[in-house]
């Protein structure tokens, strides 16, 4: 049986792929830094923290992983894109990749490694420039260049998996869905920008499943992980408003445009459909409703918890 390493297993994506994986036939090896209670039962779990080396190379040791899932990244709302922790998380990850004898790495970057002043309809892993503008975009795709040159060498298969934009269950509350829809549910106003800038939208859940996927293909080199749909900030938050039943409450306009802000990023999904083989189980509005169902039970409970004598 192959035997993967999940790092990042707590994480956004990273709860949601371990049951994907497991069920995907493979011995799942599931690392996490912080505290090993209430996980999925199925996983082998580990408590490690990766920037450390020398315990990320024990680790490796210790496991034998035939795969690896990289998922762990530095990811704090409002910090991410600009944090010196990428530069770390960057070192840690190819020391990960240096320690790593199996088969094949799959890892997570991100469509920020992409120009972004480019007039694509749609952003194409072989043929739109790469050109990211933030620290975050920068480490990603210095991760990708540096992977292929170390694995390569080495026959290790090597996939780069780039996100687009994410939305599911335990998101930072402050982020564009669970901000609205907390909103909504506490009768107050959504207040939006004018909601015109169009971007490609992918409930977590879909994004786990496509890394489950694309961890069992043979596919290497950049992946996008998306839907391929442009969907506007306004249609989406419209969908909140209707999902909850206070449409009255979205507040497009609220809010200025944030200067400079691409007016469209879109991914083209021909690699993830045609060679990894995978559809999103969720529509644009279908996963924006689950999502949306998820907070507001999230929130009922919350409100349940602090009536209660």
């Amino acid at each position: 049986m192959a035997r993967v390493l999940l790092t990042g297993a707590r994480g956004f994506i990273g709860r949601h792929a371990v049951g994907e994986l497991v069920e995907g036939g493979f011995e799942v090896h599931a690392v996490s830094a912080g505290q090993l209670d209430g996980l999925d039962e199925r996983a082998r779990w580990h408590r490690a923290d990766l920037t450390d080396i020398s315990a990320a190379r024990a680790l490796v040791t210790s496991v034998r992983p035939t795969h690896l899932l990289h998922l762990a990244w530095y990811v704090e709302h409002g910090s991410f894109w600009t944090s010196p922790e990428n530069e770390r998380w960057l070192t840690a990850s190819l020391a990960l990749f240096d320690a790593f004898d199996g088969e094949r790495v799959v890892c997570a970057g991100t469509c920020a490694e992409y120009d972004w002043t480019t007039d694509a309809r749609a952003l194409d892993e072989r043929h739109s420039p790469i050109g990211p503008q933030t620290p975050y975009g920068v480490a990603k795709d210095a991760l990708r260049r540096a992977a292929e040159e170390r694995l390569g060498p080495r026959a290790i298969s090597f996939a780069h998996g780039r996100i687009f934009f994410l939305h599911g269950p335990d998101e930072h509350p402050d982020r564009l869905v669970p901000a609205a829809a907390r909103a909504l549910l506490a009768g107050e106003p959504a207040r939006c920008t004018d909601g015109r800038q169009v971007r490609d939208f992918l409930h977590a859940a879909d994004a786990a499943r496509a890394f489950a996927a694309l961890l069992a293909s043979d596919v290497d080199g950049p992946v996008n992980i998306a839907s391929g749909e442009g969907v506007s900030v306004a249609e989406l938050v419209t969908w909140i408003g209707a999902a909850l039943g206070r449409p009255e409450l979205i507040d497009l306009g609220a809010l200025p445009s944030r200067p400079g802000e691409p007016e469209r990023l879109v991914a083209e999904v021909a690699r993830l459909r045609e060679e990894v083989g995978f559809t999103p189980r969720f529509g644009p509005r279908e996963g924006v409703e689950e999502t949306v169902s998820w907070w507001a039970s999230r929130e009922a409970d919350r409100a349940s918890r602090r009536a209660a004598p």
